[in-house]
């Protein structure tokens, strides 16, 4: 176990000390149509310790120098694919197909799969520690009050499979929340309908989530649904699919 720094507060660090945890957590990779995984957050490797029986192809992603430094001496091998920088700002330019894997980092995890949708076509499966309330918004049907803009994009290009609990005791410092880890599995690479419209619409229809569509709505001007009926439903009624149908009648 890394001792040598303190966990950092502002990047959201919580270590993973149970080794049979982690074990699991690899072992949920289905290595189905990829061969590379990457690892966000890689701290001080209490994944990449077990990827590495798993996986021929394994980068490691990880913002803070300290761990970079340890990473690099205790990993030898993978020198050269350990990677110092941000997830958030990182792009994919010499990897084409990979798996994406990690304790994330609770106070961006949620940016984290924004980036992960963003470039999906890439990303074929995603296993992933969330804070619980996190999880649950991630999986949540229409019709309920946490299901929101995360629930729909998440569920439009993935599939949604709650996988098991863990609880706050086996990380350092202990967080005050429970975890749940989740696997993503892609649906589509494209959506057959306007993208940049479907985003524009999803995110302001849930802007003003407590008003019907019909009002939300309004800052889109557009005329091509005012007469549709859906639009007395409110943004949480609405399934992702229903969405998608209402971008492409936007867009006629």
């Amino acid at each position: 176990m890394f001792n040598n720094t303190k966990t950092k507060k502002y990047l959201g660090q919580h270590l993973l000390k149970d080794k049979n945890i982690a074990n699991k957590i690899v072992n949920s990779l289905s290595f189905i149509g990829y061969n590379t995984v990457v690892e966000v957050g890689a701290g001080t490797g209490a994944l990449s310790n077990y990827l590495l029986k798993r996986c021929n192809d394994l980068y490691l992603i990880e913002i803070d120098k300290e761990y970079i430094f340890y990473l690099q001496k205790n990993y030898p091998s993978l020198r050269n694919r350990i990677i110092h920088e941000n997830f958030l700002k990182w792009k994919p330019k010499k990897l084409n197909n990979f798996a994406i894997i990690g304790n994330f980092p609770y106070n961006i995890s949620s940016q984290i799969l924004f980036q992960i949708i963003k470039y999906r076509q890439y990303i074929p499966e995603c296993i992933g520690m969330f804070q619980k309330q996190v999880a649950e918004r991630i999986a949540a049907k229409h019709g309920n009050k946490i299901y929101g803009i995360l629930s729909v994009l998440v569920q439009t290009f993935y599939n949604v499979e709650y996988l098991f609990k863990v609880t706050k005791n086996v990380f350092i410092p202990k967080p005050k929340v429970e975890s749940v880890v989740i696997r993503l599995i892609r649906k589509t690479k494209y959506l057959n309908c306007n993208e940049e419209l479907f985003f524009k619409l999803v995110k302001t229809a849930f802007n003003q989530r407590r008003k019907k569509l019909f009002n939300a709505l309004k800052p889109l001007n557009n005329k091509n649904i005012l007469k549709n009926n859906i639009l007395e439903k409110r943004a949480e009624e609405l399934s992702y699919s229903e969405f998608i149908d209402l971008t492409v009648k936007m867009d006629c």
